[in-house]
């Protein structure tokens, strides 16, 4: 966001943006009331991450509604948790929008690349954890960081994990995806020095209670420095992981 203002401000010094340009994208600033919604548009500077668009219960008019809003501010949005109308809807209104099908994403990037953070791993125990784990990658690179993907490595089959530690050994933050017993982020906690934020998923069968069971068993690793996130929550945790990044950076965010 501080960006964006200090490019306005050059624009305007240089003669390329009008003065009253410059004022319409400013005076959304920092909240917008659209009537439904009330858009922070500051929370960039705040927290360093912006405001993310929840498209779920919310219809198809009142999501393109707020993706404008957030476009005009930014130059771009992202929205989770979409409907199929909804990123119809939302790729048709902005031609430059990538879907992300499987992890039900629409994503708007901005104009100039966004400054690279570090690495994320993101592990996932079974092919059934992919949605959740590609929701929490589409966030976790739109704001900045690249994202390694390991895929269907659970202990079920531990010699899977054990030959692609190499592909995930090297990054800075290592998300670990697990419904079933959720007992994935341990391993991987007790193989690694990096931090492990743990998610658990509602996949598994009916003792799994929808992801609690996986939800306690993370809570209870004996592994250290594993942080857990709430069930099926792939943004939650692909914005801590952003935010641990930021902060090992000098001076922060």
């Amino acid at each position: 966001m501080i960006e964006r203002v200090r490019e306005l401000l050059e624009q305007v010094a240089g003669g390329d943006l009008a003065p009253a340009a410059a004022l319409e994208q400013l005076r959304h600033f920092p909240l917008e009331d659209v009537g439904l919604a009330r858009i922070d548009h500051h929370r960039s500077l705040r927290q360093g991450q912006p405001e993310i668009l929840l498209a779920s219960h919310k219809t198809v008019d009142q999501v393109v509604l707020i993706a404008e809003r957030m476009a005009v501010a930014h130059g771009s949005f992202l929205a989770t948790r979409t409907t199929a109308d909804q990123a119809e809807a939302l790729c048709a209104r902005f031609p430059g929008a990538r879907w992300n099908e499987l992890g039900r994403t629409v994503w708007l990037a901005g104009p100039e690349p966004v400054a690279e953070l570090g690495r994320i791993a993101i592990v996932t125990a079974g092919t059934s954890d992919l949605p959740v784990a590609e929701e929490a990658a589409v966030v976790a690179e739109s704001m900045g960081a690249s994202v390694a993907r390991v895929a269907d490595v659970g202990v079920a089959g531990l010699h899977r994990l054990l030959a692609a530690r190499a592909e995930f050994g090297q990054s800075d933050v290592i998300i670990v995806v697990a419904g079933m017993e959720g007992a994935l982020p341990s391993v991987v906690a007790g193989l690694v020095s990096q931090p492990v934020i743990a998610v658990p998923t509602s996949v598994g069968y009916g003792a799994s209670f929808g992801g609690l069971a996986a939800l306690l068993a993370m809570l209870n690793s004996c592994a250290q420095g594993v942080t857990v996130v709430n069930i099926d929550n792939g943004f939650g945790a692909a914005t801590a992981a952003i935010r641990i990044l930021g902060s090992s950076r000098p001076g922060g965010r």
